[in-house]
């Protein structure tokens, strides 16, 4: 059995240029609740990680998306995670509804990207934000 792969979402509030970032408070398990996260979840059998990202922001957030580029990542298998699973982000934007926190979250909020690296991320997720934040700085200037 291979290990779990999980997608996520760098989802920013404009692609031209982008100035926010959603980030999404957990609620569970115990050991990640009150940290934030990209929202995104696990790639069922069979599944390509971008419709499972798409499902997962549906489910989660109760919004469509468009998927951009992918945030590199040090190991092709993606950003290492706990228990030898992996995780693989893109650059999205919202095209059709509110975001909401449905599933797993009690709190998103819209974080500058300027600051966006001050928040209590999950430990993993924290060198995603710093790459994707350096790669938008390099983008702009």
């Amino acid at each position: 059995m291979s290990a779990p792969l999980i997608v996520g979402a760098a989802l920013l509030d404009s692609l031209r240029p982008p100035h926010r970032l959603l980030a999404a408070r957990r609620t569970r398990p115990a050991s990640l609740a009150g940290w934030w996260e990209f929202p995104g979840g696990k790639v069922e059998p069979g599944e390509e990680p971008e419709a499972a990202l798409l499902r997962e922001l549906r489910e989660e957030l109760g919004v469509d998306a468009t998927l951009h580029d992918e945030v590199v990542a040090p190991q092709a298998s993606g950003w290492p995670l706990a228990n030898g699973a992996s995780m693989r982000v893109w650059i999205a934007h919202v095209t059709d509804g509110f975001p909401l926190p449905l599933e797993d979250h009690d709190l998103l909020r819209w974080v500058p990207l300027s600051t966006a690296a001050e928040l209590a991320w999950i430990p993993a997720d924290l060198p995603i934000v710093e790459a994707l934040v350096g790669r938008l700085n390099g983008a702009d200037g």
